[in-house]
C-alpha cells in the first residue's frame, strides 16, 4: 500500500486526524497554511530569536559550506539541519535571505556524496555515519522542488537507493550503511528521507516503508512509548518521539499506535523554568514538536508554548543554543523547532 500525504489522507476521510483540524491547503515556498490562531505563537520575542539563531548560523558557515571549528566540525548531519533551517524560514536555494547559504550547505554533501551514493565526511565526528546519510538526503529532497538540476537528482536518487539497500531484515537501519542490527533513532532519520524523496518525485517502493513501519509498530510498549531495539526495552522521551515521527513519516496518520505513542510524549511537556535532564535534548523535542504539530489544535497549542518558552529561556546571548554535540546543532535544531507553524518545510507540512 502506497502511504498517502497527509492532504491526500485527509481529503480521503473527510476528517480531522484526533483533534487535528479538517483539511490544509497545501503550502507553497514562501507562503505557509498554518491556520490564523496559529500566528500569536510567533511572539515578537520568539521571531528575534529565530533570526538571531539563523545570523548565527549563517555567520558559523565555512566556505565550503561546513559548519564549526571543532568538535563536530565539518559534519554532514550538522551542515543539513543548519540547510534545514534556512529553508523553514522561508529561504530556498540561491533565493531569500540565506538562499546562498542554502546553496553551500547543498554543494558541500554533493562533493561528500560518494559512487554508491553515501553522503559523509569519514574524517569528520559523527554519531554515526547514518544519522548523517539520513538528514543529508532529507535536505536533498527539501531543495530539489527549488533546484531541480540533474546532478541533484542523481545525487538524491543514489542517496535513497542506499537506504532502501540497507534497511536490515528487521524492517529498520542503524549506524553503518549495512544490513545488520537497527535502531528506532537511525531509523526515522530514514523513512523521513524516503518520505521527503517520494514527495520530489523519486521512487520508493511501498514494501521498503511497509516493512518500516512493522518494525516500529513492534518497538512500540504497553505504556505507548517506544523501545530503542528489538526485541524491545524501556520507553524514553527520545526515541518515543522518533517514533510517532516514524509512523507519520510512513502515512501512518491515527490508530492505536499513534494515539497511545502521543498520549505517552504528552507526560513529557516541558515546563519553562525546569532544566531537562535528558542528554539528548534538542532531538527529542525536534521529533516531539513534529509530532505535536502533526497531532494539530490542543496538542499543538498546549505543547508549543511550553517548548517555545523553554527555549528562550535557553538561548545564550550570541544567539545560539549550547549542545554538547555543537553550538552549531543546537541551534539548527532549536531554530527547526521555533519555525513549525511557519509551515514552510515539505516534510512538515500537514
Amino acid at each position: 500500500m502506497v502511504p498517502l500525504s497527509r492532504r491526500q489522507f485527509l481529503a480521503a476521510a473527510g476528517a480531522a486526524i484526533g483533534a487535528g483540524p479538517a483539511a490544509q491547503v497545501v503550502a507553497t515556498r514562501g507562503q505557509s497554511t498554518a491556520p490564523p490562531d496559529h500566528a500569536p505563537l510567533l511572539t515578537e520575542q520568539t521571531v528575534t530569536a529565530i533570526q538571531a539563531g539563523l545570523a548565527f548560523l549563517a555567520s558559523r558557515q565555512q566556505g565550503d559550506g561546513s559548519f564549526g571549528t571543532e568538535g563536530y566540525r565539518r559534519n554532514v548531519a550538522v551542515v543539513s539541519l543548519a540547510g534545514l533551517a534556512f529553508l523553514a524560514q522561508g529561504s530556498t536555494a540561491g533565493r531569500g535571505t540565506f538562499g546562498r547559504h542554502v546553496d553551500r550547505s547543498i554543494d558541500f554533501l554533493l562533493q561528500h556524496a560518494d559512487d554508491t551514493g553515501f553522503i559523509s565526511v569519514p574524517a569528520s565526528t559523527s554519531h554515526g555515519p547514518m544519522y548523517d546519510h539520513g538528514f543529508a538526503t532529507l535536505l536533498l529532497a527539501e531543495v530539489y522542488g527549488s533546484r531541480p538540476d540533474p546532478v541533484l537528482r542523481r545525487k538524491l536518487a543514489q542517496a535513497v537507493r542506499l537506504i532502501v539497500n540497507t534497511q536490515n531484515d528487521e524492517g529498520g537501519w542503524r549506524y553503518q550503511p549495512e544490513r545488520r542490527d537497527a535502531d528506532i533513532s537511525v531509523t526515522v532519520c530514514q523513512v523521513m528521507a524516503l518520505r521527503a524523496a517520494r514527495n520530489a518525485g523519486i521512487f520508493v517502493g511501498s514494501d521498503t516503508i511497509d516493512r518500516c513501519t512493522d518494525y516500529v509498530k513492534r518497538l512500540q510498549n504497553a505504556d505507548g512509548g517506544f523501545a530503542y531495539m528489538l526485541p524491545g526495552g524501556e520507553s524514553a522521551f527520545p526515541r518515543s518521539a522518533a517514533g510517532v515521527v516514524a509512523l507519520y513519516s510512513a502515512g501512518i496518520y491515527e490508530g492505536d499506535e499513534v494515539r497511545r505513542g502521543l498520549t505517552y510524549l504528552a507526560t513529557f511537556r516541558p515546563q519553562p523554568g525546569v532544566a531537562g535532564v535528558d542528554n539528548h535534548f534538542f532531538y527529542g523535542h525536534y521529533y516531539a514538536a513534529q509530532a505535536m504539530w502533526q497531532a494539530g489544535n490542543d496538542a499543538w497549542q498546549r505543547w508549543y508554548p511550553a517548548i517555545r518558552d523553554t527555549l528562550l529561556e535557553r538561548r545564550r546571548d550570541d544567539g545560539s543554543w549550547f549542545d554538547q554535540i555543537c553550538p552549531e546543532y543546537g541551534t539548527a535544531m532549536a531554530c527547526l523547532i521555533l519555525q513549525m507553524p511557519n509551515n514552510y518545510l515539505p516534510i512538515f507540512q500537514r
